[in-house]
C-alpha cells in the first residue's frame, strides 16, 4: 500500500503541475464574420461568444472584413462595434486586409454565409495549413454556403449547398429509414429548405464525446432544415439528424444536422442549425455548440452533464438572450 501510495504521489508531482495548467488554460476562440445574407449575424455572433465565455472554458475574439453586408447596422446594438472602419457595401466585396493571426487560436467559429467574398489568397492558405495541421474549425449554419468553388473547404465542411452546388460538387448524403447511410450521386442543386418549424434531433452517434449523453431524441426550435445537401463527404461522421417532413416542403429523408469531419490533423464540427437569434436559443444548439468547440479544439469534452433545462422529445426549450 505505502509502494502504490509513493507511485501515485510521484505520478502527481509530474504531471499535477501540467494538468492543472490545462485545465485552466481556456480554449482560445476566433470567430469571423462580415458578410452573410443572414441580417442577424451581428446578433448570433455576441450570442455565440457570451454563450461560450459564460461557461469560463473558452476565451472569445471577434474578426470581420471590412467590407460588411447585410446587417452592419446593428454591429452597436450588440457591442461588436470595435471602432473598426467598417463599410457598408450593396454586394459582397472582397477585403484584401482581412488576414486573421490563426495561429494565435485553437479553434475558429465560422458565421460568414452565402454569397461572402473569397478570402484573399494568402488567408486561404493560412486556414488550410491551420486545419490541416490540427486546429479546430466550426462551420455554423449559413456557413456551409460559402466559397463553392474552394476545394479545400468543401472538404472540411464535408457537405454544403447553395452557391450553384451540384453533383459535381459531391453527393447528395442521408440516412434512410433503416438507418443507413446513402451517398446519392443524382444530378441536382445542393441546398434547399422549407418553412422554419420547430423540429426533432435524432443522435445518430451516441458514443462521440459532442453527443454522449445526451437525449437521444430532442426538439430544436424554430429554425431552418436544411436538406440536399451535398459535398465531398470525405472522413465525415454523421452525429445527428433530422427528419425534412413533406408536410413542411421535405425531402422525405433523414437530413444530416450535425456531424464532424477530419482534414489533415484537424477536428471540424459542422453544425447545419443557427438561422436566427430564436433558433441559437435553444439550449440543445448551445450545449452542442459549447461541445462541439471544444472538441474541435481538443478532441475532448470536458463537461458531459446534460443541463437541467435540455429540451425533450416533444418539448423544445429556449433560454431568452
Amino acid at each position: 500500500m505505502r509502494r502504490l501510495f509513493i507511485c501515485a504521489f510521484t505520478l502527481l508531482f509530474f504531471l499535477g503541475p501540467a494538468l492543472v495548467v490545462s485545465a485552466a488554460e481556456p480554449v482560445k476562440v476566433l470567430i469571423m464574420d462580415g458578410q452573410n445574407n443572414h441580417g442577424d449575424w451581428p446578433k448570433t455572433t455576441a450570442m455565440m461568444k457570451k454563450f461560450l465565455e459564460e461557461t469560463g472554458r473558452f476565451q472569445v475574439d471577434v474578426i470581420r472584413t471590412q467590407y460588411l453586408w447585410k446587417g452592419e447596422n446593428r454591429l452597436k446594438d450588440y457591442s461588436l462595434d470595435d471602432g473598426g472602419q467598417y463599410e457598408s457595401l450593396p454586394q459582397p466585396k472582397s477585403d484584401p486586409d482581412f488576414k486573421p493571426e490563426f495561429t494565435k487560436y485553437d479553434v475558429l467559429i465560422n458565421n460568414f454565409g452565402w454569397g461572402a467574398a473569397d478570402l484573399p489568397d494568402s488567408t486561404r492558405e493560412g486556414l488550410e495549413k491551420f486545419v490541416s495541421q490540427g486546429g479546430g474549425l466550426v462551420v455554423v449554419h449559413a456557413a456551409n454556403n460559402s466559397w463553392p468553388k474552394w476545394d479545400a473547404y468543401n472538404k472540411m465542411i464535408g457537405l454544403g449547398g447553395w452557391g450553384d452546388r451540384d453533383e459535381k460538387s459531391g453527393p447528395y448524403v442521408y440516412i434512410n429509414g433503416e438507418g443507413e447511410v446513402i451517398r446519392d450521386m443524382s444530378p441536382g442543386k445542393g441546398g434547399a429548405h422549407g418553412p422554419q418549424h420547430n423540429y426533432q434531433i435524432i443522435v445518430r452517434n451516441s458514443e462521440h464525446p459532442i453527443t454522449k449523453g445526451l437525449p437521444r431524441v430532442w426538439m430544436h426550435t424554430k429554425d431552418e432544415l436544411y436538406e440536399r445537401l451535398r459535398g465531398p463527404a470525405d472522413n465525415m461522421t454523421i452525429l445527428a439528424t433530422a427528419y425534412a417532413d413533406p408536410k413542411y416542403k421535405g425531402t422525405g429523408r433523414h437530413e444530416p444536422m450535425l456531424m464532424t469531419i477530419d482534414f489533415g490533423r484537424g477536428r471540424v464540427f459542422h453544425t447545419a442549425m443557427g438561422h436566427a437569434d430564436y433558433s441559437m436559443e435553444c439550449v440543445g444548439f448551445q450545449t452542442i455548440l459549447e461541445r462541439g468547440t471544444e472538441w474541435a479544439a481538443t478532441g475532448q469534452v470536458s463537461a458531459q452533464s446534460v443541463p437541467k433545462d435540455f429540451p425533450t422529445a416533444s418539448e423544445p426549450s429556449a433560454r431568452k438572450f
